[in-house]
Parts: C-alpha cells; structure tokens; sequence
C-alpha cells in the first residue's frame, strides 16, 4: 500500500472534528488546538462560516455538504481556518472544492435548496413610473422574436447603485434596482439593464470544473445586438 493509500485510508475514519484538529495543526503547527465544534445547518446556499470565540472554534457548514467525501470536508476546512487566521493555502484545496461545488448533481442540490429554502422578497412589475411587464413584453418581441417565457419580474425593495439588475435562476425571477424607477430614468436605460438580464435567462451560467463564466462568448455577441447600446451604458454611468 503507497502513501497516498494509507492517507486516503486513514482520511475515510476521520470525523469531521478528528479532520478539523489535524488542518488545524497543520496551519497553526506550534499552537495548542482550540475546542472544536462543527455543525451541518440547513442554509439556503452553500456558505459556511468560522469563527474563534472565547477559545473555541466555532465552525456552520452548509448541510448540503453533509456525507460529502472526506477529501472535501478537508479542502473546505483549510479554506475556512486559513481564512481565518490569513495563513497561505496551497490551491490544490480551492481547487479540489470547486471542482466537487462545480458539479452537475451539487449546482441542482443548491438550486433546490435555493427554492425551497430561499425567500425572494421583490415588489411587482408595475412601478411608479415603468412596468416591466410591458417592457419585458416589447424586448421579447424585438430581440427574441415573442419566443422568450416571461419569469417572475420585479423591482428591489430598496435602491441599489451596485447591482442594477440580476436574474435569480433559482426562483426564475428577474429583478431590476429600485433606483431605475424614477421620472428622470430614460426608458432606453430601463430596457437596457432588463435586456441584459433576459440574457442570462437565454444564456445559463457556463459552469467549469475550475471556472464559473457568467458572461460567456454567446452571451456577449448577443449584447451587441442591442440597439443604441453605447448610449444606454452612458445613461447608466451618469445615473
């Protein structure tokens, strides 16, 4: 039996504290271990939390990670305890969990505890000053050719200056910053951020073993089929 199969093996009948005290030390090798306590908690995405208090390691691990294999338990562990006290991790660990996160069978775990755990919480289509419904209506017909089922469309309860828009795949559901929903707002900019959110819903998230594209090469030359697109960009800067 090679090394590594004694490791593997020895790996497999760990429990998750067992695998925590060892990272641990292997981070920290000349600082005694703290109380270790992990817990698997019904989140409704895939982050996990640490933190050190009085003394102990306190440690919340998405459930959905729960009878993973050993090997990614281990990875996550010294993500999380590097994190935590700013010490340099080796690839190999973000590599092996994004890997394991990438996959087709996790990514449709995450979606169903988005939607059945996950809370949307936006106001309607119709705002005080456009609807989206309507608006939605008029790209569809112009750039997808009425094809396109409508999803679920609504404005954020508050204003936002970051995210101006976002599709949310889990809950089908489109939905654009408050912010937009002013007089002063030109509908030319208003249909630009819902276009490009249509477009996710057109174009899914390209999901890589190591990388996660959002905007992939289709998504882009379907963008610049937009009419007046520069124009609208401008608009968005000087909101």
């Amino acid at each position: 039996m090679s090394s590594g199969d004694v490791w593997q093996s020895a790996l497999l009948f760990e429990t998750p504290e067992q695998i925590c005290l060892r990272v641990f030390g292997s981070l920290k090798p000349r600082t005694p271990p703290p109380d270790i306590r992990i817990r698997f908690c019904p989140f409704a995405s895939a982050n996990s939390f640490i933190r050190l208090e009085d003394g102990r390691l306190d440690l919340r691990i998405t459930d959905v990670l729960q009878g993973a294999p050993a090997p990614i338990l281990e990875s996550l562990l010294y993500i999380l305890i590097a994190k935590l006290y700013r010490k340099p991790l080796s690839g190999i660990y973000q590599e092996r969990y994004r890997r394991f996160m990438n996959r087709r069978d996790m990514r449709r775990s995450l979606d169903l505890l988005r939607q059945n755990r996950g809370r949307k919480f936006i106001s309607g289509p119709r705002g005080d000053h456009f609807d989206l419904e309507t608006v939605f209506e008029e790209l569809n017909t112009r750039y997808f050719h009425g094809l396109m089922a409508r999803p679920l469309l609504g404005w954020s309860r508050r204003p936002s200056r970051v995210t101006l828009g976002h599709y949310d795949s889990s809950h089908n559901a489109i939905v654009l910053s408050k912010l937009l929903d002013r007089a002063e707002t030109p509908k030319l900019a208003v249909e630009y951020v819902l276009f490009h959110e249509m477009l996710h819903l057109r174009y899914p998230v390209d999901h890589r073993p190591l990388r996660r594209r959002v905007h992939t090469r289709e998504f882009r030359h379907a963008e610049r089929s937009f009419e007046r697109l520069r124009e609208a960009k401008e608009m968005l800067k000087r909101l």
